[in-house]
């Protein structure tokens, strides 16, 4: 019998809690402004890494994953390919299943590059990186690629980086962007914002925040007080997606 209908190629997004995901509702418009009837993309909300081998046996023709909190980084051992960039950022956040098994790249590096270029000023020679998790390392990999110094800030200060209680006045001074790469000031918990002196801020600051949601979060509401640029990280997301969906149709 002739086949009449297109099997439905399926899209989707890999992470823990991620209800309040951008994703979804971003590639849902996109498949209806394509008019691509036979595509849909769901999230797989998994409380373990160990239930992604899973994904592929409840849902059939899997075209393409995204990958969010907390398994960027844990994901990379159940994939039969790395990209090279991926590789050296040892994070990925897009899967495509291909002949040859599950090939992961990294589109966090190209979002943020892209979105934070129009901000960046001369004097934006050195940065901090609030959060040590798999976002925070596509975020270095970038600032590295453009000859900005950088230091990690984590509670125990990883990486040889920073404590936040380690962090002064004149550490604030010398690192005139600031990146929030941690899940701190997230809706619901909106009041939140990494421990750090804000009133050491001022107008040669740029603080960006890989949150989309609230649009201004707590962290770029207490820079912007003190004079600096901000820039929250929907453009980014929207970077990264097209660059994701790049690669699914390549």
């Amino acid at each position: 019998m002739e086949k009449t209908e297109k099997q439905k190629c399926n899209y989707g997004l890999i992470g823990k809690n991620i209800s309040y995901s951008f994703s979804r509702g971003y590639f849902k418009k996109k498949f209806e402004d394509l008019s691509l009837k036979n595509c849909s993309y769901q999230n797989f909300d998994l409380q373990t890494i160990s239930e992604f081998a899973g994904i592929f046996k409840k849902t059939e023709n899997i075209k393409g994953l995204n990958v969010t909190i907390p398994y960027k980084e844990d994901v990379i051992k159940y994939l039969d390919h790395i990209d090279a960039a991926a590789q050296k950022i040892g994070a990925v956040n897009t899967i495509k299943p291909s002949k040859n098994g599950l090939v992961g790249f990294n589109t966090d590096a190209y979002g943020f590059e892209k979105s934070i270029e129009p901000h960046l000023k001369k004097h934006h020679k050195k940065a901090l990186i609030l959060g040590t998790g798999g976002a925070s390392k596509a975020i270095a990999f970038v600032l590295d690629e453009l000859q900005i110094k950088f230091s990690f800030v984590s509670r125990s200060g990883k990486n040889n980086g920073f404590t936040y209680q380690q962090l002064t006045d004149e550490i604030i001074n010398d690192h005139t962007l600031i990146i929030n790469c941690s899940p701190v000031g997230t809706f619901p918990n909106i009041e939140e914002k990494p421990a750090i002196p804000y009133e050491s801020i001022n107008n040669q600051h740029l603080l960006f925040d890989l949150i989309y949601n609230p649009e201004e979060t707590a962290f770029l509401l207490a820079g912007k007080a003190n004079g600096a640029a901000i820039c929250n990280g929907y453009r980014m997301l929207e970077f990264q997606a097209e660059k994701s969906w790049e690669i699914w149709n390549q």
